[in-house]
């Protein structure tokens, strides 16, 4: 019996979580479904760019799991790309931070909001919205 999978931490879910090519209905196309802690893994490797040690510490994963993570990762988006199928976001064993950190751009406060909150009004120290 395989051992159970580890709870991955991700940063923030996907404002979309379904992409598909143009002018094809969604009913017609196969899809591919990307879990989220592989998401988090390109997102930490592709767009910011960090070496596999540094995102396997920020998802909380060995260096190894991360490595097979984001290899899996780019062959699903590769495979919805190069053979025209609908991507979904979705699933898997992950875990969101409790606590976002915000700083304001006028006074340079910084504050924490729960996770989920949305994105606060104002600074509570000067009232900017920046």
């Amino acid at each position: 019996m395989p051992r159970p999978r580890c709870c991955r931490r991700i940063a923030q879910t996907p404002g979309c979580v379904v992409f598909k090519p143009a002018g094809v209905p969604a009913s017609t196309l196969e899809e591919v479904v990307l879990s989220l802690d592989e998401f988090e893994a390109l997102r930490l490797a592709d767009l910011e760019g960090l070496y596999q040690e540094q995102a396997a510490e920020r998802m909380q994963v060995s260096r190894q799991t991360f490595g097979r993570t984001v290899e899996a990762a780019r062959k699903k988006v590769a495979e919805a790309l190069v053979l025209g199928k609908a991507l979904r976001i979705e699933g898997g064993n992950v875990q969101l931070p409790e606590m976002r950190t915000f700083a304001c751009a006028d006074c340079r406060h910084q504050w924490q909001e729960p996770f989920g909150t949305g994105r606060p009004g104002g600074c509570p120290s000067c009232g900017s919205a920046r």
